[in-house]
């Protein structure tokens, strides 16, 4: 945005399906923080037994206080290693392909607005949505008709 760099937090489940997502301006532990509680706050989401992140040092502090807080229990994991996220990276090219598409946002909010509708999308796609398979491109193009009255 504007030529500065702005944060895309991801959560994916074991079986790859998009759980949250936010987008932050900067990349620190209150960052996490607000992430790991919005995800952790989804209605239909459990709680993780284990978390899997990359090398922040921001997300052992996020993690620590959230517990401390009481929205974690003590039991859930904290595992930080390069290669075991490799389910969202994956999950992610999908939708970077799209930002990447639509880029030169002019404010946060535009970015913000359009990387929800890139989400949900990719959600639906993927069979996030009740009653929409995941295969099944004649009922998502219906289902996103009917959500946003538009023709898809």
């Amino acid at each position: 945005m504007k030529g500065e760099d702005r944060y895309l937090y991801r959560a994916v489940d074991s079986t790859g399906q998009t759980i949250e997502f936010l987008l932050t301006a900067k990349r620190d532990a209150a960052g996490a923080k607000r992430f790991f509680r919005k995800a952790l706050s989804s209605p239909g989401n459990p709680v993780p037994r284990v978390i899997n992140v990359d090398k922040n040092p921001a997300y052992p502090a996020a993690i620590e206080a959230l517990k401390s807080e009481g929205w974690l229990p003590r039991r859930v994991r904290l595992r930080q290693c390069k290669y075991l996220n490799n389910v969202i990276e994956q999950d992610h090219r999908a939708v970077k392909k799209r930002a990447w598409l639509a880029k030169g946002y002019g404010s946060f909010i535009t970015a913000w607005r359009t990387l929800q509708g890139i989400e949900a999308v990719h959600m639906i796609r993927k069979g996030r949505a009740r009653w929409v398979a995941k295969g099944d491109t004649a009922a998502q193009a219906g289902f996103i008709s009917a959500l946003f009255g538009i023709a898809a």
